[in-house]
Order: structure tokens, then sequence, then C-alpha cells
């Protein structure tokens, strides 16, 4: 068996050119060698797999070669080079800093120091994961790294730079490190996988780059898997088995059912996706990727951020041609929130699929309401409750001085809403007759007119066609429409309206003209609700007392309960009002009436 030596071993950088994604820190660093300006000691910092031991053995190489390149580049053919390529070098010292992180094994770091290299200039230390180190061995690595001999650097490692203390920081020249771009990625994998004889769709490449996350190692050991299990021939299916990535078209297919608010489709979809082994978070995350994406493909500026291939490129555009950014946005958010709640919810599939719902009724709620306030009555008519002219006309006057013109303004308005009224009332008559008596209509089918014209068109003729002669108008008194009252409220009861039943029995009602009932409420919460029941409330009504006239208004009367006393303080008011004593008796004893 031939020995097996990994894409990410094989194809180490081993130039300065071969750092990909690094280029402003390699531009640097040839700069320094070249100016013969090097520090005693460098940090190499960043996310894991982006070139930082890479770099730091290239430089390590470099500063001890003998004849540099133009491009200065080590040659590999002077005694330095060949001694490190053949892994033999005495000048070059590595160690790991997660198995070699005690005082002691620093100390033995720093005699070591004191002894000139062999060969060539420099011997360098490279320290990787140094923030692994105990903070005893920090301490004892300071003074050395602070003033070390002249034949000496240090570079160190590390993936948390946060964890290094100050006075080490202080102490080098600080490289931070980026992630790897996806180009690079591909350019890298393009080049490796033309070396290994390998066939490859441009799709499948892209893939496995956007899965390593911007770390090159990562990148090639997906793709040594990937081939080992594909025979040398990358198709972008197989990749997508492989790796188990949710593909494109999952999520370009489930928002267009988004987009139509397609419900059915859409759990279809994610029952799906469910099935297939895929986690309900990862779902949303990517989902809401997508939506990312497609935000930036609604600008032409911002296309060139998305890392993507031009045929997946072209398909964002065509579909954002579908939506708007503020639906965007708004279902951004939404994917936001479901992510944040998904570990705390006992239920985390109907999560999503109410994050999916809610998400698709985005555009139709509104559709919905501009309908709602647009609507031509097909059926049966709803009309919305009378004003409170006399709520209205007190408020206004409590609040400020009405001046003559305005009086006239508002009683202009009151002559139009009570023709308004009126008008209401010979319609909802002409409801009764079309649609509560069905056995009658085809016998009085010439004595009725369309609702819908008579609503449309304002025509006092077509009004005064309708025939009224059926309509049951039978007297009551006060007393009859008491016992009704309360029949009416039990029946509410029994109805599960209990605050409804409730509202209705704190005042009496009282009879007006034209056989309107005017009902008495303490506050606009309860006009609210006796609106949102008016025409259950009426249709007992005209059922009980024989008279499909009865109509209902209410009246916000002032409850003596708006001066119950609630807080102590209030109730210690009420207590003077009966015993002026009591306000001395408190402060003699120092009491507040807060508590």
């Amino acid at each position: 068996m031939s020995n097996f030596l990994v894409s990410a071993r094989k194809y180490r950088p081993s130039t300065f050119d071969r750092v990909l994604g690094q280029d402003s820190i390699t531009s640097t660093l040839k700069s320094s060698i070249k100016n013969k300006q090097l520090a005693q000691s460098f940090l190499f910092c960043g996310p894991r797999g982006v070139g930082k031991t890479s770099l730091a053995r290239i430089l390590a190489k470099t500063i001890n070669c003998e004849t540099l390149s133009e491009n200065l580049d080590a040659c590999n053919s002077c005694v330095s080079c060949t001694s490190f390529n053949e892994n033999s070098s005495f000048n070059i010292h590595e160690l790991d800093a997660a198995s070699n992180n005690s005082v002691d094994d620093i100390r033995n770091l720093v005699d070591q120091v004191r002894f000139a290299p062999q060969i060539g200039e420099y011997n360098i230390y490279i320290i990787d994961e140094v923030h692994m180190l105990s903070s005893q061995a920090f301490n004892a690595f300071l003074k050395t790294l602070e003033e070390p001999p002249k034949h000496a650097k240090f570079i160190l490692a590390t993936t948390e730079k946060h964890k290094i203390i100050p006075t080490i920081l202080s102490r080098c020249q600080i490289f931070d490190f980026k992630k790897v771009s996806i180009n690079d990625i591909i350019s890298n994998l393009k080049y490796v996988a033309e070396k290994e004889s390998v066939s490859f769709e441009d799709s499948a490449l892209h893939l496995i780059a956007e899965k390593s996350d911007g770390a090159l190692r990562d990148s090639l050991s997906l793709f040594d898997r990937l081939v080992s299990s594909s025979e040398k021939n990358l198709i972008y299916k197989d990749v997508i088995k492989h790796l188990n990535i949710l593909d494109y078209d999952y999520y370009f297919k489930i928002t267009d059912e988004l987009f139509e608010n397609n419900v059915s489709e859409l759990f279809l979809i994610f029952d799906e996706i469910i099935s297939n082994g895929f986690d309900g978070q990862h779902f949303v995350n990517g989902l809401a990727s997508h939506l990312r994406n497609l935000l930036l493909c609604l600008d032409s500026r911002t296309v060139d951020i998305l890392e993507k291939s031009e045929e997946l490129k072209n398909k964002y555009i065509q579909q954002t041609k579908k939506t708007t950014a503020s639906y965007l946005v708004k279902a951004l958010k939404l994917c936001n929130e479901c992510d944040v709640q998904y570990n705390m919810s006992n239920n985390q599939r109907l999560l999503v699929e109410i994050c999916l719902l809610q998400i698709s009724s985005i555009g139709f709620d509104s559709e919905v309401k501009k309908k709602s306030k647009n609507f031509v009555v097909s059926k049966k008519v709803i009309f919305s409750s009378q004003e409170t002219d006399k709520v209205i006309e007190k408020k206004q006057i409590e609040e400020d001085v009405i001046s003559p013109v305005k009086v006239e303004e508002i009683k202009e308005k009151k002559i139009l809403k009570e023709n308004l009224v009126e008008g209401n009332q010979i319609v909802k008559q002409a409801n009764d007759l079309v649609f509560n008596d069905n056995h009658k209509q085809e016998k009085k089918s010439s004595k009725t007119i369309s609702i819908s014209n008579l609503l449309s068109e304002n025509n006092e003729e077509k009004i005064q066609e309708i025939n009224v002669s059926d309509l049951k108008t039978n007297s009551f008194s006060a007393e009859e429409l008491n016992i009704c009252w309360d029949e009416m409220i039990k029946i509410l009861k029994s109805k599960g309206k209990s605050n409804l039943a409730i509202t209705l029995g704190m005042n009496t009602p009282k009879i007006l003209d034209n056989f309107c009932i005017e009902v008495y409420l303490s506050n606009s919460s309860q006009i609210e609700l006796v609106h949102q029941e008016k025409q259950t409330i009426v249709n007992i009504l005209r059922e009980k007392l024989i008279n499909d006239k009865i109509d209902l208004t209410t009246v916000v009367i002032k409850s003596a309960r708006n001066d119950v006393a609630y807080t102590n303080k209030d109730k210690f008011n009420k207590m003077i009002e009966t015993n002026v004593h009591l306000d001395s008796l408190r402060d003699k004893l120092g009491l507040d009436p807060e508590y």
C-alpha cells in the first residue's frame, strides 16, 4: 500500500505567493525582509486553517536562506533550505503549546535561546497555540520575549488572541489573519484537482468552498473525502448527498411558495426536509441566508457581495422580481426570532412551521385589510355602529372652547350623520326582507333591489322602491323591554359571552324615538365590546319584542365607580373627607399614605 499524503500537507504553501487570502500580511513581511527590519517577535492570530503556521514556516525558512531570489523566495538549494525541506534543521524549532504549556517547558526553551545557530543567521522558535500556555509560563517567557539575543526570533501563532495576556501582546508585532474568500478557495481546489487529475463541476467546488467556512485546510480535507468516495469525479448532486447539505433548489422552491402563500406546499416541503434528516434550526438559518442573498440582489451595487457562481446569481436576481425589500426585511426578522427561540422551544418543528406561516402571510395580511375597508356586500350587510354624538360634543367642550364657526361645522356633521343613519336603517330592513325570509324571495323578487347597487348609488328613488309593508313594528313599553333585556342577558351567558352580559346588565336601557334603544356604558372598551356584538343583540331584541325596526345606540355616562379609591393614598384621602383629624394624626406619627 502506497503512503497517502493528505492534500492539506501535500499542497501546503512553500512560498509567500502561494499563501492565499493574506496579501497584506505577506507583502509586509517581504518588505521587512528586503529592508532588513525584522521584528524580534511576531504574533500570527486568526481563524483555523488560514495559513498561520504555514506562513510562519515560510518566514523562518526565508530569513535563514543564504541566496534569496529577486522575489524574496527561498532558493531551496542552500544548506539551510535543504535541511529545512528534509525536516532536519537545527535552526528552526517548533513547540506545541497545547501539550507543552508548563513553566518547565518554557524554561527549557529559554535555556536553548542562549545558543547561537550552527547554520544561518537566526534561531527561529515557532510556538503554535500559544494561548494554551499557563499564566506562570507566560510570566516566565516575558523577559526573554522582550530582550532576546540578536540571533533569536519568535513566531507565535494562536486562534484565540483574546486569551493572551496584554504584556505578551505588547512585545509582539501582531498580524491578524482573515478568512480565505470563497473565490480563493475555489481557485486553490481547481489547482489541486488538476494536479490530482480529478474531474469536477464548478458548482461542486463552490459548495465545498462554502462548507469550509473560509478555512483552506478544511476545504482540502473535504476535497480528499469526496474524491475518495466519488472515484475522482466531483458532481454537484454527489457532494450534496455526502456532505448532507440542503440543496439551493429547496430554498428557491420554498421561497416561491412563501411568496404565493401556499401553506400546503410549505408544510409538504418542510416535512420532506425533516424526513431527510435535516435539523429545523439548520433549515431556518439556511432560509435566512437565502433571504439575505435575495436582499443583496435587489440592488445591482450589492450583487458583488454575494459570493456565488454567475448561474446562481442569475437565479437569485430572477426571484427578486417577485418580492420587495420590505417583505425580505420582515421575513429575515421572523427567521432571526425563530432561531433565537429554537433551543428554548418544546415543540421545535411547530415553531419553524409557525415561522413559515408568518412569513407567507406578510403580504397577504395587508391585502385582506385593504379589501375589508372597501368591501362589497354580497349576502348580508353588517353596518358600523352609530357614534355617540353627545359624548363627542361633551368631550370637545371640556377640552377647549369651541368657536361659533366650529359649532356650526359640528351641527352640519351631525345632520349629515343622522341622514346616513336613516339610510342605514332602511337598508337593514331591506336585508331582513331579502335574506332572512328566504321562502318569500321568489314571490317578492319584483319588490326587492340589489343591495350592492343601493350602497354604491346614492339614489333616493331606489330607496323608496323597497317594500317595507311586511316589516314588524310591534310597539313595546319600557317594562316589556326590561323583561326582554334580562332574558337576552341570560341567553348571552348561556352562549359563553359573560363579559358582554355583565356589561349590558350594569345599567337600564332607555327607549328613544323610532324604536331606538339607548344603552348606557362606562368606558370606550365597553362600547367596542357592544359594537362587536351589536347585530346579535339587535336580532334577539327584534325576535323577542316582534319589532324589525329596533336599533341600538350607545352613550358613555360617568359612573359612580370612577370615584372608587384603588391606591392606598386615594383611600386615605377618602378617609380624610369624613374625618379631617386623620391628617394631623398622620403628621404626628410620621406615616406615609403611599404604604
